[in-house]
């Protein structure tokens, strides 16, 4: 495969994007995480009721 004279830029931005992916993909297990401990917490607390 010949990318020519701009193949450090063209594997540069796959690689870049790949990163900014891998990024977004930790950052939802880490926030489902969070969320699913933070829910857990919620259904020990007991009910409040209405005032």
């Amino acid at each position: 495969m010949d990318l020519g004279p701009h193949a450090a830029f063209i594997l540069g931005a796959y690689g870049f994007t790949a990163l900014v992916i891998l990024g977004l993909v930790a950052h939802a297990i880490l926030d489902r995480r969070a969320q699913e401990r933070a829910l857990a917490r919620l259904a020990q607390e007991p009910p409040r009721g209405r005032r």
